[in-house]
């Protein structure tokens, strides 16, 4: 009995072939369901909306963010802090003030309100110094620190002069302190001398206090 032209039919669900035109067949799978034919699009990020991996940022994040970054204290309220310490020149504290400042007219301006409400006196300053530097240096190396911090001129004369009149008894008691005795050869001599002239005492001071090296020999 021939096949019936039933048999021959594809059923549904089945795989039909399709011949080319080498005469090979080509398997096409066709379609359980009609509507499996057509792609479905989905909105962009619809897949995504169930995914526990999106990190969602809190609305207190955004804040914090937003929010401007401390700058640290005014370039007023660190100078105050400096000058709460000890007394400073007016060049010392710009050149403290200047990593702080972006402008080195807000630097002058700070200095001047200073000096007005009486906080920043470089006379004042150099009175400290003085007062700091005199029981262990001579006059001549205290001198250079005052004009390096921008002493004027009129008030490092007038602190010279004050200073002189009282190095002879100062250098006496620095020497005291470091030796206590007098040279007994001139190379004693010399390092006495050295270290009296590295605290900036004059040459007459140090000859007058150790008297004359010729008198060792």
């Amino acid at each position: 009995m021939t096949e019936s032209a039933f048999s021959k039919r594809p059923r549904r669900g089945s795989v039909e072939s399709e011949p080319d035109d080498g005469g090979f067949e080509t398997m096409r799978p066709s379609p359980a369901n009609p509507d499996d034919s057509e792609i479905r699009r989905e909105p962009l990020g619809a897949s995504r909306r169930g995914n526990a991996s999106v990190r969602q940022v809190p609305l207190d994040d955004f804040e914090t963010l937003a929010k401007p970054k401390p700058r640290g204290p005014s370039l007023k309220a660190r100078a105050v802090g400096y000058l709460s310490r000890r007394e400073h020149a007016r060049n010392e504290l710009a050149r403290k003030l200047q990593p702080y400042a972006e402008d080195p007219a807000d630097i002058e301006r700070v200095l001047d309100d200073l000096e007005k409400e009486g906080w920043l006196s470089t006379e004042r300053f150099a009175q400290s110094l003085v007062h700091r530097r005199a029981g262990r240096q001579g006059t001549a190396r205290i001198v250079q620190e005052l004009r390096q911090h921008g002493v004027a001129e009129e008030q490092v004369a007038q602190l010279r002069d004050d200073l002189r009149a009282t190095e002879a008894r100062r250098a006496q008691e620095v020497w005291r302190k470091r030796f206590g005795a007098k040279p007994v050869d001139r190379n004693e001599f010399a390092k006495q001398a050295r270290f009296l002239a590295g605290r900036g005492f004059s040459h007459d001071v140090i000859r007058r206090i150790l008297g004359d090296s010729s008198d060792d020999d």
